[in-house]
Formats: C-alpha cells, sequence, structure tokens
C-alpha cells in the first residue's frame, strides 16, 4: 500500500516562511508526477504546485506563483514546497499527492486524477 507522509507544517506569522516535505518508500517515486494541494475550511480543494517527474517541469496556482516552490529529490523519493512570504489566506491543510499514471512527463492540476493522497498538514498564518 503506497503511503505519502507530509511534514513541515505548522504556525507561522505573515511574512513568514515554511517547507513542506511528502516523502515515500515506494520506489516507484521516480515515475510519479506529484502535486501539492490545499483546502481551507469552506472551499474547494486547489492546486498549489505539480511538477513532472523529473522535476524540470513545473506548475503554480495563481494564487502562489513567485512565493512557492516545487522540487522533488527522486533520489530520496521526496517532494517538497518552499513557501515564502506567507499570507492569511494560504491557512489550510495542505496535502501531497501522487500520479501513477503513463505518461510520466506532465504536470498534473486536477486533484481527481491522482492515486495517492497524503494525510495532510496543517499550515496557519497569523497576521
Amino acid at each position: 500500500q503506497v503511503q505519502l507522509v507530509e511534514s513541515g507544517g505548522g504556525l507561522v506569522q505573515a511574512g513568514g516562511s515554511l517547507r513542506l516535505s511528502c516523502a515515500t518508500s515506494s520506489r516507484s517515486f521516480i515515475t510519479w508526477a506529484m502535486g501539492w494541494f490545499r483546502q481551507a475550511p469552506g472551499k474547494e480543494r486547489e492546486l498549489v504546485a505539480a511538477i513532472n517527474w523529473s522535476g524540470d517541469s513545473t506548475r503554480y496556482g495563481d494564487s502562489v506563483e513567485g512565493r512557492f516552490t516545487i522540487s522533488r529529490d527522486n533520489a530520496k523519493n521526496t517532494v517538497y514546497l518552499r513557501m515564502n512570504d506567507l499570507k492569511h489566506e494560504d491557512t489550510a491543510v495542505y496535502y501531497c499527492a501522487a500520479f501513477d499514471h503513463t505518461p510520466h512527463d506532465i504536470l498534473v492540476p486536477t486533484a481527481r486524477l491522482y492515486n495517492y493522497w497524503g494525510q495532510g498538514t496543517q499550515v496557519t498564518v497569523s497576521s
């Protein structure tokens, strides 16, 4: 059974930074496109960032473009989300997700297409 384990969430002041990590023990990680999504209370789950299998192609949600950076380390089976200049409206539960289909060299912006999901990590930004 595939497990994705997120870490790095917490409470931070507006303007601060956090780095989220999402790790798996699956050896298939290198073939997966990955994504970070978030969901705030009363809102739909939205794309934060997506990355292809090799890490050389990325895509961001409009609200985080220029502030957040997605990256991956295939040797460590881990995908990261660096979040800078955090705003109160970034407060949400953040989820990582894995796309285990072909082709692998794509970006997947749609949540319902992902196969596997982590349990989520809370990010709270105080204003």
